[in-house]
């Protein structure tokens, strides 16, 4: 491969995204380049490519794509110490400010100058090449892969979630949705020593994905079904109320469903991102003293999402369902808008050495 070749999946608005060269960066004193190694597809990434928004950010110049990745260190800044070439990394998207507040408190994911990749106006990494900040690039040791590298992202979302939720040794919870983001709370909740997890969707093919990574009961919702009976319909499998609910769907019909269902001081956890106002029972939360809780991407769960996968507590492997290369972006992304072959996590190769397995 020529040095000078950074073939990049660069998005210009809706419905137009292009593969072009870019010049290969050069790391600053505190940042390492990676030779991109996987990179994921995510949901947000297809609305960008569908809608060209997600509500205020506003694809209004061309953004390079990709925020589910892994690396190999090819070099590194002169103030990096604990990365080295040839080291693989997991890559978390958003660097804070360090500065404000939040990121004094620990709360960088609410930081307001947060760069984040593939999020209007930051660009992505779906390229050969890429620049990012060291302390956010974390070294996976040897019985992780790359593909695991890049599974890191989406898995955080669901240690994020199930942090938030406090999920512990014996909680009965209920799971609202079963795509990726549903299956890696599911993956967590679950390692967490969740007793009993149920969990709900419209589609057979997620459900029995769902039972293979470990959920006890599923629930497949038919059109015209009302709340109310999903309600008991839950009830009556678990034998009781979930204390601990997530919704990763954002519909609206969910998250009704999850402040009625969930038992009294139990809580609620808002995963799925929905329509900015929706019309809510909150009497049935408030009447039971049941906690609403709110989930916005992840802060400091890289390395427990590693350390839970490395342990073997979790395989992040059963979500891979496709593999193209950085040369067939286009057909990668036609495969996530359509969902053709069902996909859950479809995985982009940027080293032109990857050979399928």
């Amino acid at each position: 491969m020529a040095p000078n070749d950074n073939l990049t999946a660069v998005l210009y608005g809706i419905n137009d995204l292009r593969l072009e060269q870019r010049p290969v960066p050069v790391p600053k004193d505190d940042q390492v380049l990676l030779q991109m190694e996987v990179v994921g597809i995510c949901g947000s990434d297809v609305h960008y490519l569908v809608n060209g928004r997600i509500g205020p950010f506003v694809v209004e110049k061309p953004m390079i794509i990709g925020h589910e990745a892994s690396g190999t260190v090819i070099k590194v800044g002169k103030n990096v110490k604990h990365l080295q070439p040839g080291d693989k990394v997991a890559i978390e998207p958003g660097v804070p400010c360090r500065v404000c507040n939040y990121c004094k408190l620990g709360s960088y994911n609410l930081c307001a100058d947060i760069f984040f990749c593939a999020t209007p106006p930051d660009d992505g990494n779906l390229s050969r090449y890429y620049v990012h900040a060291a302390d956010f690039c974390y070294k996976l040791p040897p019985n992780m892969d790359l593909e695991d590298g890049a599974l890191m992202e989406p898995l955080s979302v669901g240690v994020h979630a199930t942090k938030r939720g406090k999920v512990q040794v014996g909680d009965v919870v209920l799971i609202l949705g079963a795509g990726p983001i549903g299956l890696v709370t599911l993956l967590s909740a679950k390692a967490m020593g969740a007793s009993k997890i149920i969990i709900t969707d419209i589609l057979d093919i997620k459900l029995q994905k769902a039972k293979e990574l470990g959920a006890h009961y599923t629930i497949k919702v038919e059109r015209g079904w009302q709340e109310d009976d999903i309600v008991e319909k839950i009830k009556t499998l678990l034998g009781e109320e979930p204390n601990k609910t997530f919704d990763c769907s954002g519909i609206e019909q969910n998250i009704r469903i999850a402040l009625k269902v969930t038992k009294s001081k139990g809580v609620v956890v808002l995963v799925g991102m929905g329509q900015f106002e929706q019309k809510l029972p909150l009497a049935a939360a408030i009447f039971r003293e049941v906690d609403i809780r709110g989930v916005f991407r992840y802060c400091n769960d890289y390395p427990t999402a590693i350390d839970m996968v490395a342990s073997g507590k979790i395989s992040v492997k059963p979500l891979i369902t496709h593999h193209y290369r950085i040369e067939d972006s286009l057909k990668a992304f036609h495969t996530a808008k359509t969902q053709e072959g069902n996909p859950i996590k479809i995985l982009i190769h940027a080293n032109p050495n990857w050979k399928p397995s």
